[in-house]
């Protein structure tokens, strides 16, 4: 590989041998579905997973291809599903055993360990254990407690997997309540994204789709890991490689899905044919560098185009179609190149190399993760990356454009059908012509803003849809007190997870059907719909018997809880909308027609109906009606200086997980077996912080706020990292990040240049 691979001290490190994909990848699925106790059928469901007539899988955003694989399911969705589909039951019995307070002890693995929630259930403060109820108890307790408490203290948070149906029946409840308090997990991870490219070409998402990756020349990467959270994207880079398409990756990790894949649907490569090499020149840019990375590559761009007569920009669609050029370009000149190396950690000679790809590809995809959205300034990281693609206009043709790529499977949708705390990203005067009412205009509270409401004592009331909040959340050892004295707490889930362990005065937990399960209402068995990455809508139908005959849709707890909520209101049919989901989205094509029109016809359409995209087609719902080039004030994407014992800590996912949902101990892309309490370290910085490896240390935030922040006993791994950077696993290490440590526009927390120093262990 090249691209400064020699400036990188390895020796010594930590790491794994194989490849992404392959024999291990089957092995990691087997071990799950063992663990799990999955049943046969289960093998049934993944032949399903992604396909026409199944279920969507509920781990990433990933597309559905028009025409899929023969298995088109990858490590992770599958174990997502086989965690789904466990024969483990969390049910009355349970509860007896553990009280809620003794069950904090226990890690996340082992509380999702434990397998599907059976019955609703209410906390009971003087047992402290949770106790079963009936549906209409909770949901009439539940109502009651919400029309006595102000609307506005109430927060209804979405995690991102819930169908289109669901959310926008919850958007239109939290309106009807009097609030726009609709956080999701979004603001924990792509909020920037939504922010940035918004304001910059007028759409909120990225402007690809799958498409574009069979025609694109070059695809340049920014801190996104492939092979552990979108591993079926590996199937499209293997095809582009193999017809001369070049990568660039822009990582501070070398993460194996962008070096090298063994498709495990090859007969010849499982059988030893050797792996497909995916990234060209892949560069080990420092936490916070890309900015000055981005800067570098747009430098050498422009001074080429100087160099040859000006035709290397597409001049001509700079002047008809952005704002800024000048500004930018002037910005670029005067920025030297001893600057944009300090902070990258990045040679200009790699840097070049790399520009040199970009000018010699016609079409480009920047693709990029929460590498470049979770930091203080991931505004500006996007922002340079819109700069770079703009240069020679690879935003709104075939085979360019820029790529976000999602988490939760449907976290772009929630926001597509009004899960936003912005009220002018929804049509509120549509609604209020549908439904009767007058909706609240006020912004809503984001997650951080929840939890300095949580602090402040401001927030009162906590529904969530989905998810793990507390655990997901920066600050947790100063949040989780202060949880406590909420008011209410309403939790719909599958299994138990930590925020589970933390109620408000009035608390339930309510467990709701999977998505690979049979969803049948009164009409007969439910459709549902999620959004990908790419801006398309699929239909997904279950199949499987559901854990519990007590289990309800999502959909149906929403309806629920509102119809006990709120005044009686003759457009309000929540038993209809819960017995025919199919009348949900004749009001989602209602609310949204020039997205969704005619949507129940076109639900099962061959890889999804588009719901379109303006900045696609060269349309710019910007201020000014153009793209805009912006001139970043900074090239570090962190606020914090670099100091003598002070590191830049990167949070991580592993291989064995997805979000919070830790699925067991194999980060086996990194070479890290049966352990998550761990500090990846450079071995220089090892022993010029006179540490050895497998030493136990203490981690300490270094956040300008000065409160003390820790998390013990994490054993030092030498690691091949930049210099003065270090890594460990989320949510582990989340007490670390600081609540102001976020994205100055978008408030998504900055968990990829943590400031930390390290100290003896407690």
């Amino acid at each position: 590989m090249a691209g400064g691979d020699a400036m990188r001290e390895r020796s010594g490190t930590v790491a794994y041998e194989g490849s992404s994909g392959g024999w291990g990848s089957l092995r990691g699925i087997g071990e799950t579905m063992l663990r799990q106790a999955a049943t046969p059928a289960a093998l049934d469901t993944l032949r399903r997973q992604n396909k026409a007539g199944g279920f969507m899988c509920t781990s990433c955003a990933w597309g559905k291809p028009k025409h899929p694989h023969a298995f088109e399911f990858c490590e992770n969705g599958a174990k997502a599903t086989l965690w789904e589909l466990t024969s483990r039951r969390c049910g009355p019995d349970f509860f007896v055993r553990h009280s809620v307070t003794a069950l904090r002890g226990w890690s996340d693995h082992d509380l999702e360990h434990q397998g599907r929630l059976t019955h609703p259930m209410r906390y009971d403060a003087a047992s402290d254990r949770y106790l079963p109820c009936g549906w209409d108890e909770a949901f009439q307790a539940i109502g009651r407690e919400l029309r006595a408490l102000p609307p506005k203290s109430s927060v209804f948070y979405a995690s991102g997997r819930a169908s289109l149906e669901t959310s926008y029946l919850y958007a239109l409840f939290a309106r009807l309540h009097g609030h726009n308090n609709l956080p999701d997990s979004s603001n924990m991870c792509h909020e920037t994204t939504s922010v940035a490219l918004a304001r910059l070409i007028g759409s909120p998402v990225g402007t690809c789709v799958m498409d574009d990756f069979a025609q694109c020349d070059a695809i340049f990467f920014f801190g996104q890991n492939t092979g552990t959270n979108s591993p079926r994207f590996l199937h499209l880079l293997q095809e582009a490689v193999e017809r001369g398409c070049k990568v660039v990756t822009f990582n501070p990790i070398r993460e194996k899905g962008l070096t090298e894949f063994v498709n495990p649907q090859r007969p010849t490569q499982m059988l030893g044919a050797g792996a497909t090499r995916i990234s060209d020149q892949y560069l080990q840019v420092r936490p916070g560098g890309d900015i000055a990375a981005i800067m570098g590559l747009c430098k050498v761009v422009l001074a080429a185009d100087a160099q040859r007569g000006g035709t290397v920009l597409d001049h001509g669609f700079i002047a008809e179609h952005c704002t800024g050029f000048e500004a930018f370009r002037a910005q670029a000149a005067a920025t030297p190149w001893s600057s944009i190396e300090r902070e990258s950690g990045l040679s200009q000679a790699d840097l070049e190399a790399a520009a040199g790809v970009f000018l010699a590809a016609k079409r480009v995809i920047g693709v990029y993760g929460m590498g470049l959205t979770q930091h203080v300034h991931g505004f500006e990281n996007i922002a340079m990356l819109v700069n770079l693609l703009l240069l020679r206009g690879h935003i709104g043709r075939p085979g360019a454009g820029i790529c976000p790529v999602r988490g939760h499977s449907n976290v772009q949708g929630q926001r597509t059908v009004g899960i936003a705390e912005k009220p002018e990203l929804v049509p509120l005067d549509k609604l209020a012509e549908q439904f009767g009412f007058d909706p609240p205009r006020e912004t809503g509270l984001t997650t951080v803003e929840v939890c300095e409401g949580l602090l402040d004592g401001s927030v009162r009331a906590f529904l969530g849809l989905g998810g793990n909040f507390l655990r997901a959340i920066p600050d947790q050892a100063r949040l989780e007190p202060a949880w406590e004295r909420l008011q209410l707490t309403v939790q719909i889930a599958t299994k138990l997870n930590r925020t589970h362990l933390f109620n408000g005065r009035v608390a339930y937990l309510l467990p709701c059907l999977g998505r690979s399960e049979e969803d049948l209402q009164q009409s007969g068995p439910q459709t549902v719909t999620v959004e990908d990455s790419f801006s398309h809508i699929h239909a997904s139908l279950g199949h499987r018997r559901p854990a519990s005959p007590q289990l309800r849709s999502e959909l149906a707890i929403v309806a629920g809880i509102a119809k006990a909520t709120l005044a009686p209101n003759a457009r309000l049919r929540w038993d209809d909308w819960t017995a025919d989901y199919g009348l949900v989205r004749d009001l989602i094509a209602e609310t949204y027609p020039e997205q969704f029109a005619r949507m129940n016809a076109r639900i099962f359409e061959t890889g999804g109906f588009y719901r379109g995209n303006s900045a696609r087609e060269r349309v710019w719902q910007t201020e000014s009606g153009r793209a805009a080039f912006t001139a970043p004030a900074m090239l570090a994407a962190t606020d914090v200086p670099d100091d003598n014992g002070r590191y830049r800590l990167i949070t991580l996912r592993s291989n064995d997980q997805f979000n919070t949902t830790v699925y067991g101990y194999s980060d086996r892309l990194r070479g890290i077996e049966g352990k998550r309490d761990v500090v990846l370290m450079n071995p220089a910085d090892i022993r010029r912080a006179g540490l050895a490896a497998g030493q136990r240390v203490a981690l300490l935030g270094d956040a300008a706020d000065g409160r003390a922040r820790r998390v013990d006993a994490l054993e030092v791994v030498p690691f091949d990292l930049p210099q003065g950077s270090i890594a460990g696993y989320y949510p582990e290490l989340n007490p670390l990040i600081a609540l102001d440590h976020h994205d100055r526009e978008s408030k998504t927390p900055a968990a990829k240049a943590v400031p930390v120093r390290i100290a003896a262990a407690g």
